[in-house]
């Protein structure tokens, strides 16, 4: 089956994380995205360069740009438990906006149709790069990477969406 595309309905799913008092928490990504404006961006794997150095980065930068043109949520989903989910959260003391939400199982991935097979490499069942723009649960633009890439799911490409 073809990657979630512009038009789709973006599906529901349970992804974890630690709240404020750090404890963990399940929440649908319905519960997330209904009625609002979000972006949704996978990345293969915490604590990898590209992930850590370039594509966390530009959204924790551009968080309030993104919050000024409408958008009430930013998603970073990964292929992680919630223990190292909320590790590499840490790495990012200035963020404000980004909740990063751990999809341990690559079961919300799999809904996405965005998996991506690293096992010859070690790593297993990973994320595809992507960033989705959803309005409403309606899927406004998918900017999703070929394998290693990052040329077109970055903050700066979905702010030229918006």
């Amino acid at each position: 089956m073809a990657p979630i595309a512009v038009g789709d309905v973006l599906p529901d799913g349970k992804l974890a994380y630690f709240d404020e008092q750090d404890q963990l928490q399940d929440v649908s990504v319905h519960s997330l995205a209904a009625g609002k404006k979000v972006i949704l961006f996978g990345v293969p794997g915490a604590f990898t360069p590209t992930c850590s150095l370039k594509h966390v980065p530009g959204f924790v930068e551009k968080a309030e740009e993104l919050k000024s043109k409408g958008v009430a949520e930013i998603l970073c989903i990964s292929v992680n438990d919630p223990f190292v989910m909320k590790a590499w959260a840490k790495t990012y003391p200035e963020n404000k906006h980004v909740k990063f939400l751990a999809d341990g199982s690559a079961t919300y991935t799999h809904a996405l149709r965005l998996e991506l097979d690293l096992q010859e490499k070690g790593l297993g069942t990973r994320s595809r790069r992507f960033a989705l723009l959803v309005d409403d649960l309606k899927v406004k633009a998918a900017n999703i990477e070929g394998g290693g890439e990052f040329t077109v799911s970055s903050a700066d490409d979905i702010l030229k969406d918006l």
